[in-house]
C-alpha cells in the first residue's frame, strides 16, 4: 500500500464527491487542490466591497439540490453549515422595450402571464411542458448513468412501453434539436421563442446547433417545479461543508498543492509529483479531477500513449470564453420591465435569437460581439445575507466570447489580448444594461471583471475562458466525452480514473461525474475482492 488508498487531483465539487464517496468506504485519501482553497468553479469572496460576498463563477445550485450526492450526504452537509437561499421567481427574459416574459414557481401564474402576452405561445408551452413531463418519467434517468451502460437500451425500451414509441421519437427528435427549431416548433413570438435560445446559450450551444433544446426544455419547467437556490452566504460555503465531511470520514485536504506531474509504472498510476518536487504514492488509484488539455497535455505529456489515443483526445475542444462581472450597487436596479423584475434571481437579456446567432458566430470568429447575452443575477435579492442591507449584489455572467480576440465587431475596442480589453469590453456590457435598467450605472458602488483569461487562470480546466471544461456539442458528449471509449471515468493508465466537467455529464453543479466516477472505483474493488474470494476460498482479504 502506498501512503493512501486514492489521490484526488483537482478540489472542485466532483473531486470533492469522489473523495466523499471512498472516504466513506473507508478509503485513505487525500484531495490536492493547486489553490488556496478548494472550489474550483464554484467559489464566493469579497471582490468589490467589504461585506459584499459574491459568488465568483457558478452561483445555481438546483442541479447540485437535485443530485443523489446530495441526497446521500445532505444532512451530514447542512451540519457542516451549507444552506440554500431560495426564490420562487427563477427567471424572467427582459426586451428593449420594456416587455419581460416571467417565468415563476407557479406554473398557472407563468401560463396566465404568457397567455396574456400570446395565446399561441401559451398553447405551445402547455405542449412542451407535456412533452417534458413524459421526459422526466421515462428518459431523464439517463443523464444519471455511465455512458455507454447496458441500462441505456432498456430505460428506452421500458420508456417505450410507459410512454408509447411516437412519444418517445417525439423526444428524441426535441433532444437532438437546436434552440431556435424548439422556438420555431412551438412559439409564435420572438419573445418566446428567446426564452428558450438564452438557456442554451448559458452551456456553448447557440440558436442553430444541434442538441441545444432539451437543456432549455429541462431549465425551464425545473424551474418551474423547483423554483432556483443558491448557497446562502456564499458558494464557497458548498465546499467548505464538503471539505469538513470528508475530514470527519478521516479524508484530507491539502491546499497550495500543485499536482505538476502524475507519476507511473508499468502502465499503473501510482502517485503524483507536486510542484516543489514531493511525491506522494497512491495504492489503489489516482482521480483526476481534470479536464483533457491540462491532464493528458500537461501531468501526462511525456507519458506513451499509443497514437490513436494522442489523436482521439486530442480532438477534444473547448468552447467560447465566458466573462464574469460583479457590481456592488447601493440600490436595486429600476428595469424598464417594471413589476417584480427586480426580485427575480435571474434576469436574461439576449434580447433575441437573431442577437444571439450573431454573437456566438461572432465569437466562435474572434470578434468581440457588439452586444453579447447577459445573464444577470440578482444575487442579494434571494440571499440579503450577502451584503447584510448594505446595498446590493450583481451577477453578470457574459456569454459568449473569443478566447482570443482578433477584431471586435463595433471596432472601437483596438485591444488584442484580454487583460488589455477586459475593462472597456465591461463598459461595453455596462452600457447595455443601462438600456435595460436605466439609471443603473449611477447606482455602482464598485465593480470586479474577470476576463476569460482570468478564468483560465484560476482553473486551467476552463481553456480559453470557457465556463464549461469543453464544449458539449453532440460529438463530444454522452459516450463521446472525453473521448470514443474513454467516457467511462477510465483512462488508458491502469488506476488512474478522470472526473470533472470534462467526462460526462458535464459541467453543471450536479456532482454527477464524481459520483459515477466513485460508484465505478467501488465496484471494481467489489469485483476484484469477489474474484480473489471465489478463487481463494476462506480468504478474509483481496
Amino acid at each position: 500500500m502506498g501512503d493512501y488508498d486514492a489521490i484526488v487531483i483537482g478540489g472542485g465539487h466532483n473531486g470533492m464527491a469522489a473523495a466523499l464517496y471512498l472516504a466513506r468506504a473507508g478509503w485513505k485519501v487525500i484531495v490536492l487542490e493547486r489553490n488556496a482553497r478548494t472550489g474550483g468553479a464554484i467559489a464566493s469572496a469579497e471582490v468589490t466591497l467589504p461585506g459584499f460576498v459574491h459568488d465568483l463563477y457558478s452561483t445555481n445550485c438546483n442541479l447540485f439540490v437535485g443530485s443523489p450526492v446530495y441526497k446521500d450526504f445532505g444532512r451530514d452537509l447542512e451540519r457542516h453549515g451549507l444552506s440554500f437561499a431560495h426564490s420562487d421567481k427563477p427567471y424572467c427574459a427582459a426586451f428593449p422595450d420594456g416587455k419581460c416574459i416571467r417565468v415563476y414557481q407557479d406554473a398557472e401564474k407563468t401560463l396566465d402571464l404568457l397567455r396574456q402576452h400570446s395565446t399561441a405561445d401559451a398553447e405551445g408551452f402547455t405542449l412542451l411542458n407535456s412533452h417534458f413531463q413524459a421526459f422526466v418519467r421515462s428518459l431523464v434517468q439517463l443523464y444519471g448513468m455511465p455512458m455507454p451502460s447496458v441500462q441505456v437500451p432498456w430505460t428506452i425500451l421500458r420508456a417505450i412501453r410507459s410512454e408509447g414509441l411516437r412519444e418517445i421519437i417525439r423526444l428524441l427528435r426535441l433532444m437532438i434539436s437546436s434552440t431556435r427549431r424548439l422556438g420555431e416548433e412551438y412559439f409564435t413570438t420572438p419573445e418566446a421563442r428567446a426564452l428558450v435560445a438564452a438557456w442554451g446559450m448559458h452551456l456553448d450551444f447557440g440558436p442553430d446547433v444541434a442538441g441545444g433544446a432539451i437543456f432549455p426544455v429541462l431549465e425551464t419547467f425545473t424551474d418551474i417545479q423547483a423554483g432556483m437556490s443558491i448557497v446562502k452566504g456564499g458558494a464557497s460555503n458548498l465546499m467548505l461543508a464538503m471539505e469538513r465531511l470528508l475530514l470527519e470520514f478521516g479524508g484530507e485536504v491539502r491546499t497550495n498543492a500543485e499536482v505538476t506531474r502524475i507519476v507511473t509504472r508499468g502502465g499503473e498510476a501510482i502517485g503524483v509529483q507536486l510542484a516543489d518536487g514531493e511525491t506522494i504514492s497512491a495504492g489503489r488509484c489516482v482521480i483526476a479531477n481534470l479536464s483533457s488539455a491540462p491532464l493528458f497535455g500537461k501531468l501526462l505529456a511525456d507519458y506513451p500513449f499509443t497514437a490513436q489515443f494522442r489523436r482521439d483526445i486530442g480532438r477534444y475542444s473547448y468552447g467560447p470564453g465566458t466573462m464574469m462581472v460583479h457590481l456592488a450597487l447601493s440600490g436595486r436596479p429600476a428595469w424598464r420591465a417594471g413589476g417584480d423584475t427586480d426580485q427575480f434571481a435571474y434576469v436574461h437579456i439576449a434580447p433575441y435569437v437573431e442577437d444571439l446567432a450573431l454573437t456566438y458566430t461572432h465569437s466562435l470568429n474572434g470578434i468581440l460581439p457588439a452586444s453579447p447575452l447577459l445573464i444577470v443575477g440578482q444575487t442579494s435579492v434571494v440571499d440579503p445575507t450577502r451584503t447584510a442591507g448594505k446595498g446590493e449584489i450583481l451577477w453578470i455572467q457574459v456569454r459568449t466570447l473569443p478566447s482570443e480576440i482578433r477584431g471586435d465587431a463595433l471596432n472601437s475596442i483596438k485591444a488584442r489580448t484580454w487583460d488589455a480589453a477586459k475593462e472597456a469590453y465591461a463598459d461595453r456590457v455596462i452600457d447595455k444594461l443601462e438600456h435595460y435598467a436605466p439609471g443603473l450605472r449611477g447606482l455602482i458602488a464598485a465593480r470586479a471583471v474577470e476576463s476569460p483569461a482570468d478564468l483560465e487562470r484560476a482553473n486551467p480546466n476552463l481553456v480559453g475562458g470557457d465556463s464549461l471544461a469543453g464544449s458539449h456539442h453532440l460529438t463530444q458528449n454522452f459516450l463521446f466525452r472525453p473521448a470514443l471509449g474513454w467516457s467511462r471515468y477510465r483512462t488508458p493508465i491502469t488506476r488512474l480514473y478522470m472526473c470533472g466537467a470534462g467526462t460526462y455529464p458535464g459541467a453543471g453543479n450536479n456532482a454527477l461525474s464524481g459520483y459515477l466516477c466513485a460508484q465505478q472505483i467501488l465496484n471494481s474493488q467489489k469485483s476484484r475482492i469477489a474474484a480473489f474470494r471465489r478463487a481463494f476460498p476462506g480468504s478474509k482479504a483481496a
